[in-house]
């Protein structure tokens, strides 16, 4: 890619846009140089693959680029061919295809079921975790980079730093209820923004949709209608996460051996500590440990990880509809020794 200074002011079709989109910055020349071999590329025909095989093949264009995909649309398998990328069309379900893909040191794992995903489970999870599977069996002595989607990285003000691959990943499960937030959040002020859990730019936007519609100006409402309602999800989801990491609990369930339970001590948003809690009088000594740990554990100030985040609403699904083994107590010593006294007597009669 150029220098910003030198990028067009504006496209004047797709594929000028797509033409610039493939032209290497001489970093990535030097990068590519230095790697040897020839690249496949699964999942070539997907959102994003087109453009990355086309920039592979610019920036270094002795080396074999091999786009892999089924190609149920012919037009991409013509447009990847007519810019010098060989194609195959392979269904990655089928084992015995991928081992007939050639051999190549590096791998770029582009595949993935995302679109339509709730409503073809067994699809979903075949492309998502066999085939990596069976691909990292197949190619175990290839460099490879596996990604699928931009859609975990946070929402960021317009005209301020990108993420990178170190930011914090958010939160934001749905890529059109993201899009949509995104959207709505696009004109807000940062006082808005720091008072998101709020309802920041909300009672703003609302007040707009208002004058929208009594201007009868209903296509624009409507667009507008859909934003607030994305980001009225997206608000309640963060606050109820903002709940979450203030939760101080422990969850009780039996252990493998007979008699024995496991405790999990959550606080601050995190399972702090998990001790095997045998019966009798020692079981107290594993319940002040881990209110121990507990308390000395730092909270977690930075913004969740999606995995936290996840991990939180897991935990939110139990202590809401507890199943019937699980007790979920305060982080308290003794409310936790009689719940566990109880047991006692429960099993003893």
């Amino acid at each position: 890619m150029t220098a910003s200074s030198a990028w067009p002011r504006r496209f004047a079709s797709v594929d000028e846009l797509e033409s610039f989109l493939a032209l290497p910055s001489p970093a990535l020349v030097a990068e590519m140089k230095a790697v040897d071999g020839d690249l496949v590329i699964l999942g070539v025909a997907g959102k994003m693959g087109p453009t990355l095989a086309r920039l592979a093949r610019n920036a270094t264009p002795s080396r074999r680029v091999i786009g892999v995909a089924r190609f149920s649309d012919a037009a991409v398998r013509q447009r990847l061919d007519a810019w010098g990328v060989e194609t195959i069309a392979c269904d990655l379900l089928d084992r015995e295809a991928i081992a007939a893909l050639p051999d190549a040191p590096n791998l770029v794992f582009a595949a993935g079921h995302k679109f339509g995903a709730s409503g073809n489970t067994p699809l979903t999870w075949a492309m998502n975790t066999w085939v990596p599977s069976v691909v990292a069996e197949r190619y175990q002595a290839s460099r490879i980079v596996a990604f699928s989607t931009g859609n975990v990285y946070p929402l960021t003000r317009i005209g301020s730093p990108a993420p990178t691959e170190t930011s914090p990943l958010g939160p934001i499960g749905s890529r059109r209820q993201a899009s949509l937030a995104a959207r709505a959040l696009a004109s807000c002020t940062d006082a808005e923004l720091d008072d998101l859990l709020q309802d920041g730019p909300l009672p703003r936007l609302r007040a707009r949709l208002d004058h929208l519609s009594e201007s009868q100006r209903y296509e624009e409402a409507a667009r507008l209608r859909d934003r607030i309602e994305a980001l009225e999800k997206v608000v309640e989801r963060l606050r109820r996460l903002d709940r979450l990491r203030r939760l101080e609990l422990c969850l009780i369930a039996p252990a493998v051996e007979p008699g024995w339970q496991k405790a999990y001590f959550v606080s601050g948003g995190a399972i702090r500590a998990i001790r095997t809690l045998p019966p009798g009088p020692g079981a107290r000594l594993e319940i002040e440990a881990g209110i121990a740990l507990c308390r000395s554990a730092e909270e977690l100030d930075e913004a969740l990880t999606s995995a936290q985040a996840e991990d939180l609403m897991l935990l939110h699904g139990f202590i809401r509809r507890p199943p019937p083994e699980l007790a979920v107590l305060p982080l308290d010593a003794q409310r936790i020794a009689e719940h566990l006294s109880g047991e006692a007597l429960t099993r003893a009669a």
